[in-house]
């Protein structure tokens, strides 16, 4: 039986994808072989020696001390992409409020007091002060082309609206998914200073801290509305602050209140509403569990935010799951000592990840033990499994 830990409450449908006969899910155990989370913190929790995965419900991983994971030889993985539409359709809602000056309106028209006569006057006379703008024509910047980002992107297109994007890792899968229309970018900068709109997909990273600053402020449009529902501290909210009050920026759109924005007149804050659907939840459930699954079981790794993706069809009495430093020579010794027993490998795949690596091998035989203990004590091995 696998033991599956879970830190948050999961959705049972992905914890359906876990058949009840060989797997066992509980919010106590001492040694489980594998994790699920959503936003619970790990970075203090002692990892059990039996831990091979971590599967977070979601797409960040901010909550889970992915370096030691790795040091241990544990997968981490994500969800990306299973929130995506949740967080696309938020962004068009964030877009429409600024740009209608939805919330400022409806916080005058829910303080009007009196009777309906004073109210339809009183409605008259003040709408004036909440003239907005229409989308269609205007730019969207996006930075971040992942999942998120070119549902965005493409969202905005199908409204009339200009698009712009960057993102200078975008996958061929990604690049394939975006609008033909949408119009590329070589730099942060020059999506900054084309847009009216700005909206950012991206983790928060030294390279993304402070992408919204008081010097890009200064030459971004005027009347720029600032969409934030990555990471907070991607901008800097004491220049976007500045850059509201000054009458430089239309609106602030934020799914991370603060004291800075939760009460400004030009801020929309949101309690980081941006995954929180049935359907994103349920979403990231079953893929992070179908994902873990598919490893304990098989070992074959997709949506790792730490180890390579590795996928191979099953064709030997027994596989050989090994996870290692990223070192020359590696699936040598491994071999070597397969050899050693009269073990002959039917088929590999090996991959590597900046300075991890990972290998699947099938074989004729069943390894034997020894054999396996001394493939565990090379150094630089850092997990070895028999499946």
């Amino acid at each position: 039986m696998y033991k599956i830990l879970t830190l948050n409450n999961i959705s049972s449908k992905g914890l359906d994808r876990l058949p009840h006969d060989t797997y066992e899910v509980a919010s106590e155990f001492q040694s489980p072989d594998a994790v699920l989370v959503r936003s619970a913190k790990m970075h203090d929790m002692e990892i059990p020696a039996s831990l091979k995965a971590v599967g977070r419900a979601g797409a960040g991983v901010n909550n889970i001390p992915v370096d030691k994971m790795s040091e241990r030889g544990v997968v981490v993985f994500n969800a990306p992409g299973a929130n995506a539409n949740a967080v696309k359709e938020l962004v068009v809602a964030g877009m429409l409020m600024a740009a209608r000056n939805i919330a400022p309106a409806w916080k005058f028209a829910t303080s009007l007091q009196g009777d309906d006569a004073y109210l339809h006057k009183a409605v008259e006379d003040g709408k004036k002060n909440f003239v907005g703008f229409e989308l269609p024509g205007r730019t969207l910047g996006v930075i971040g082309l992942g999942a998120i980002g070119v549902r965005v992107a493409n969202a905005a297109r199908a409204l009339g609206m200009k698009v712009i994007g960057f993102d200078p890792g975008i996958t061929v899968e990604r690049a394939w998914e975006l609008s033909a229309e949408v119009q590329q970018a070589t730099s942060v900068d020059e999506v900054l200073v084309k847009s009216d709109f700005v909206s950012f997909h991206v983790p928060l990273i030294d390279a993304t801290r402070g992408l919204v600053n008081a010097d890009r402020l200064k030459f971004m449009k005027d009347d720029v509305v600032v969409l934030n529902f990555a990471r907070e501290g991607v901008v800097d909210e004491a220049a976007m602050v500045e850059a509201l009050n000054s009458g430089k920026a239309h609106a602030y759109v934020s799914d991370f209140p603060t004291n800075a924005t939760k009460d400004h007149p030009r801020c929309i804050t949101l309690p980081h509403l941006g995954a929180s659907t049935m359907e994103a939840e349920d979403n990231c459930a079953i893929m992070v569990a179908e994902q873990v699954r598919d490893f304990l079981e098989n070992g074959n790794i997709k949506n790792s935010v730490n180890f390579p993706d590795v996928r191979m069809a099953r064709q030997g009495v027994q596989r050989l799951s090994v996870a290692n430093a990223n070192r020359p020579d590696m699936v040598g010794q491994i071999s070597h000592l397969l050899g050693k027993a009269g073990v002959n490998i039917e088929h590999l795949v090996n991959e590597s990840r900046k300075n991890l690596a990972y290998t699947l091998m099938d074989v004729d035989k069943e390894i034997p033990a020894a054999t396996v203990d001394a493939i565990r004590a090379i150094d630089g091995v850092l997990n070895v499994r028999i499946l």
